[in-house]
């Protein structure tokens, strides 16, 4: 395959994101303000409790059996390394660039999550149907690309909402407190948070965590899928032509379409405000950039390379490219929908969110 084929193949699906992210800071605007801030609010509302389950349900119902997760299982161990590896870069980078408290758990959060769930559902089978993919055969090439990208999804939203929503809201609420103090007794308090180990702050997460995150409504989703997906006699019911309830199906592939437009168009907006805010260390966005495009996605190739040397993911070169691709995405689209629902550092969310995927 030519180079220059490549590179187009590869280009086309980013081109379909930064034209929707384009048009939502357009709508943001205040000239435009069909996008300001409390619609755009709203709207992450309704992606958040509505569009995004019925997406993650949908998609993997339709493509996650008992043998594909068998056939996938390394999968989610690889996304759990991911979280791991860049929580310690992140408390790397918190102990270089010595940011406020308020923002440590939003800093951590960047570094950990990666957009697991659009970015590899947009990628991933577009670049399936482009000509000369190195993928293979497109019509099967698209059939696992949507499977690995919903196993991808479901994880991804898992650990989000079990992890990275318990650091950013025990941040948040440190932070809004810190503020509400005086600015002596703030500083006093960022030292003594400077000084605590590492330890202690892991183990103060789990006491203050928030159990009832991890069944977020994506998770949620995620589980009514796998059941759908897995169990044969729901499958029946549901799913295919002559399934008597495939109307449910329908209804939930109608609901999921809107979903990643939906956020795209909020991350547009919130991109818009965000490259015009200010407050921001430059140091600490450009620890979050190295962090999430040059560490992880080196850390990723031995891992990946590793695992395909003793045997533990088979030499599908779809799969491999989705492995990979999960050290390389940008933070995840939903550190802005925890920022707007715990509605707090939306601003410092936002300008962090602008520059690591500018």
């Amino acid at each position: 395959m030519e180079l220059k084929q490549l590179f187009v193949t590869a280009l086309i699906p980013v081109l379909k994101v930064l034209s929707i992210t384009a048009l939502g800071s357009y709508l943001a605007l205040d000239r435009v303000n069909i996008l300001g801030e409390v619609t755009r609010k709203n709207l992450n509302t309704v992606v958040f409790y509505v569009f995004g389950p019925a997406l993650v349900s949908s998609n993997v119902a339709q493509t996650i059996t008992y043998q594909s997760m068998v056939k996938m299982w390394f999968m989610p161990v690889n996304i759990l390394i991911t979280f791991i590896i860049g929580s310690i870069l992140g408390c790397l980078l918190i102990q270089l660039t010595r940011p406020p408290a308020h923002l440590r758990g939003l800093v951590l959060g960047c570094c950990a999550a990666g957009n697991l769930g659009m970015m590899l559902l947009i990628i991933v089978p577009a670049v399936c149907k482009e000509k000369g993919s190195p993928f293979g055969a497109p019509d099967v090439c698209h059939m696992y690309a949507m499977g690995y990208a919903s196993l991808s999804m479901a994880v991804g939203d898992f650990y989000l909402w079990s992890y990275v929503y318990n650091i950013v809201r025990i941040s948040s609420r440190r932070g809004n407190e810190d503020y509400n103090q005086s600015a002596e007794r703030s500083s006093t308090s960022d030292q003594a948070t400077t000084s605590g180990k590492l330890e202690q702050r892991i183990v103060m997460v789990f006491q203050k965590m928030n159990l009832k995150s991890i069944f977020a409504p994506s998770t949620i989703g995620a589980l009514i899928g796998f059941a759908i997906g897995v169990i044969p006699q729901i499958r029946k019911l549901l799913l295919g032509d002559g399934a008597p309830l495939r109307v449910i199906q329908d209804t939930a592939n109608l609901l999921g379409d809107g979903a990643i437009p939906s956020l795209i168009l909020i991350i547009g907006g919130n991109l818009l405000k965000g490259l015009r805010g200010s407050g921001i260390q430059k140091s600490l966005v450009v620890g979050i950039i190295v962090v999430r495009y040059v560490a992880l996605p080196l850390i990723g190739v031995l891992v990946v390379k590793g695992a395909l040397k003793f045997g533990l993911v088979h030499s599908d070169p779809l799969y491999l490219f989705v492995l990979l691709l999960q050290f390389s995405l940008p933070p995840a689209m939903n550190i802005g929908t925890l920022a707007l629902l715990l509605f707090s550092n939306r601003k410092c969310n936002q300008k962090l969110l602008a520059r690591s995927f500018s």
